[in-house]
């Protein structure tokens, strides 16, 4: 393990042996939420310890908070897929390079403190003009909406994408990336306002599932065509109108199952247009393959970023004090776009 030297001290000076953290010790609501003392972890060889300026809060984070999606063997039980900050310290193999840069990056756990472990090779540069707050907010939704929408969908430049929760943050970044390659992008979304918000992100089409039908809105849409691609977070009774909305040879991708896991599925109908049905975890998937993704997304979607073209959508920021209302926040529905933690604040 490498102690680096930073600002002309030894950071074994610099860094205390215990960090503020979120934790629970029982599953339950927003308020069981709770600041602890924990030991700093040390890098293990090809990690590196990021001192974390910003975590970005997700969906799986409030799943995990009510009990229900536990964080992988032999990784941090503390909330946060997604941080950006400074490396401070340099696991063994590591690049010596990598020592004091700015990076943001995906995380199995970890994120909700003011220190957590990375994997080099999950790590992204953060461009300049990017503030920390904002790339805190980009790696698990570009990770997710990339592999899923462009490796396990196939997205090809011209076809239509139906995203459901338009407004999210998976959703924000889906139009985006759509947008960046050629897609036409047609979101659901719970609200007049919210649809309004999704074309100004950059929608082709925004259909509130409140007030209309949306498999009649999408046919409608499309001619009676139909889309190429689903990418869906709701499953349950969505699965079966999803595939009404899809063309012939069309694709289904599911990410989460907000609406529940189980779901009847018309097998006839997947027979007879040849529909393929998908889906994926980030989290459990192996650090190579994480690796590679990232790897990707740097030579693919990286430039972007670094050039202004791509910028997260924003909603709120919190102390890592107030994880518990940033929790609030996701669980009420309102937000448009990415709830972020800034730490230290």
């Amino acid at each position: 393990m490498t102690l680096p030297q930073h600002g002309g001290n030894d950071m074994a000076q610099v860094l205390s042996e215990y960090m503020k953290a979120i934790g629970f010790t029982a599953p339950g609501g927003p308020e069981v939420l709770t600041m602890q003392q924990i030991p700093v972890p040390h890098p293990a060889a090809g990690q590196v310890l990021v001192q974390v300026a910003a975590a970005g809060v997700n969906r799986p984070d409030v799943i995990q908070r009510l009990g229900q999606y536990p964080a992988p063997a032999g990784h941090s039980p503390i909330l946060g897929l997604e941080i950006a900050g400074e490396v401070v310290m340099l696991g063994d193999g590591v690049d010596p390079a990598l020592l004091g840069q700015k990076v943001c990056a995906l995380v199995n756990g970890g994120g909700y403190a003011e220190y957590c472990l990375a994997e080099a090779g999950h790590c992204l540069p953060v461009p300049d003009g990017l503030s920390m707050v904002e790339a805190a907010a980009i790696p698990e939704t570009l990770f997710t909406v990339w592999h899923n929408v462009f490796e396990r969908g196939w997205a090809c430049d011209g076809e239509r994408l139906l995203v459901h929760g338009g407004t999210s943050g998976i959703g924000t970044m889906a139009i985006q990336l759509g947008r960046l390659f050629g897609l036409e992008v047609i979101v659901t979304c719970g609200g007049p306002d919210k649809c309004a918000r999704a074309l100004e992100i950059g929608a082709a089409h925004a259909i509130d599932y409140k007030a209309t039908d949306f498999v009649e809105e999408v046919m409608r849409i499309t001619d009676g065509a139909g889309v190429h691609l689903v990418l869906d977070m709701v499953a349950g009774d969505y699965v079966a109108r999803n595939l009404r909305c899809l063309a012939d040879d069309g694709r289904h991708v599911t990410i989460a199952v907000q609406g529940g896991a189980k779901a009847e599925i018309p097998m006839w109908q997947v027979m007879a247009r040849r529909l393929t049905l998908t889906g994926s975890t980030m989290r459990a998937r192996s650090n190579t393959f994480k690796t590679l993704l990232a790897q990707e997304i740097v030579t693919n979607v990286w430039p972007a970023f670094e050039d202004g073209e791509m910028r997260p959508v924003m909603d709120q920021s919190f102390s890592l004090a107030d994880a518990g209302a940033a929790h609030a926040r996701m669980e009420s529905g309102q937000h448009i776009g990415k709830i972020v933690l800034e730490i230290g604040q």
